[in-house]
């Protein structure tokens, strides 16, 4: 994966002449200890780079190290160690894809990504594995999720949710076979507690929504015609409803104009308000029993 070692050269580096062919997520924790390390005892291990000769001056592109020369960058640093390889482009990103591969510990996502990568750029199953330190079978597991568009067991397997050899399992599985490959994997201690209640629950999903996982806009165009139908007659007999309530309300508040005009007709009901002092009326309800009365 390396050059060999006569044909390696370190120099220091410009940062800003470094670009990333292959950027990826950090975890903070890992990136703070590395940040830590270097400022404490220094840079254990040079980056490596690929340069390219450009009209005005040399540019770099990053084959490993992202995380150090990050680190770098953060510790206020504009050089850094670095083995200079010469590859074009294209060698100098599945270097980067192998590299990444290769590492003793890596997200379970970015090695699918990396996997995939190196597929894509016309790499077969045993080509990978022989670069990447991984064996066959895995990287045959990745393959056939991916070409058989498994995108809900792909992601579980990114997210360490469900192994490797599980998924494959499932893929070609009928629903008794699905629940053979769980319970095996259960027995032999594969997935157990949280990861075997997570692993039913994409399995369920994965039966009730397909495999393929939806974007927001093709979940709204799943919507069919008697959902909408159904939605926009729900949503007219909810109006419906309002407008039966308004008329109702409408009516008493006739009823009782009316009613109390002709209470205040009355002598005695006068002379009982005056004495408990409740002579008075609102002035909108006294409008609209003057409205009613221009109206008849």
């Amino acid at each position: 994966m390396m050059p060999d070692a006569e044909k390696l050269q370190i120099e220091l580096v410009p940062i800003h002449r470094i670009s990333i062919l292959n950027p990826r997520l950090r975890n903070k924790k890992i990136f703070r200890e590395i940040v830590s390390s270097i400022r404490d005892v220094g840079l254990k291990r040079p980056i490596t780079v690929s340069k390219t000769e450009e009209a005005t001056e040399a540019r770099y592109q990053l084959v490993c190290g992202q995380g150090r020369l990050e680190a770098f960058k953060q510790l206020g640093q504009v050089e850094i160690p670095a083995i200079v390889i010469r590859a074009d482009t294209q060698t100098s990103l599945v270097k980067s894809l192998v590299e990444n591969c290769a590492r003793r510990q890596h997200q379970a996502i970015d090695l699918v990504r990396d996997i995939e990568g190196m597929k894509e750029r016309g790499y077969s199953e045993p080509e990978i594995a022989r670069k990447t330190g991984l064996s066959t079978e895995y990287v045959k597991g990745i393959g056939k999720l991916i070409r058989q568009g498994e995108q809900r067991l792909l992601r579980s397997v990114e997210a360490g949710q469900i192994p490797i050899s599980v998924a494959v399992e499932i893929v070609d599985a009928d629903d008794d076979g699905v629940q053979d490959a769980l319970q095996n994997a259960y027995e032999n201690n594969i997935l157990r507690g949280r990861k075997l209640l997570i692993a039913k629950k994409v399995v369920e999903s994965r039966t009730r929504r397909g495999k393929a996982l939806l974007s927001s806009v093709q979940r709204k165009r799943r919507i069919s015609s008697e959902a909408l139908v159904r939605a926009y007659k729900e949503d007219t007999d909810r109006k419906k409803l309002l407008i039966r309530k308004a008329d109702a309300t409408r009516n008493r508040l006739i009823f009782i104009a009316h009613a109390l005009k002709e209470l205040l007709t009355n002598e005695g009901f006068l002379e009982l308000l005056k004495s408990e002092q409740l002579d008075t009326i609102p002035k909108k309800l006294a409008d609209r029993m003057e409205r009613q009365e221009l109206t008849r």
